[in-house]
Order: structure tokens, then C-alpha cells, then sequence
């Protein structure tokens, strides 16, 4: 099965505004909930939303002002339904 990719921008400002805290745990929360065995996540450079936060995609859809500590809520409620 060919899985959907989920884009994570690791950008500078995305850096900046700690895109590397975010990743471990977008990784758990994949894995949690058991959407890694359809999703496959991908870092990529900018996507050119730097003034929305932390920033993710997936399909067409973007996932703004993400950050370590509003991670787990906006991937239960926002990037959740958009997967499954």
C-alpha cells in the first residue's frame, strides 16, 4: 500500500521556533496512534508559511502555528481527522 506523506517543514524559522522538539513527538504520536503504518513523515524545507509557526502538510491541507507544547492537541483534533 502506498502511504499519503505528511510533510513537517524544518525550515529555518521552523528551526527557530523548535521544529526539533516537535519531531519526537509527532513520531510517538504516529506511532500511538497507529497512523505510521499509513502516513509516512517527511521533513522539507520551507513552506513558505515562516509568520504562521511551525507548519505541517498534508494532501493540500496545512497545519499552522504548531509548537512543542500545542503538538498533541492540534494532532488529535486538526491532523488526526484529516488522516483517517
Amino acid at each position: 500500500m502506498l502511504k499519503e506523506n505528511l510533510f513537517l517543514c524544518m525550515g529555518s524559522a521552523c528551526h527557530q521556533l523548535g521544529v526539533y522538539e516537535v519531531l519526537p513527538k509527532l513520531q510517538a504520536l504516529m506511532s500511538e496512534y497507529n497512523i505510521d503504518q499509513i502516513v509516512e513523515l517527511k521533513g522539507c524545507f520551507c513552506l513558505e508559511t515562516c509568520s504562521s509557526g511551525i507548519v505541517m502538510k498534508f494532501k493540500d491541507h496545512l497545519f499552522i502555528n504548531i509548537s512543542p507544547q500545542n503538538l498533541e492537541e492540534k494532532f488529535i483534533h486538526e491532523i488526526l481527522p484529516m488522516i483517517k
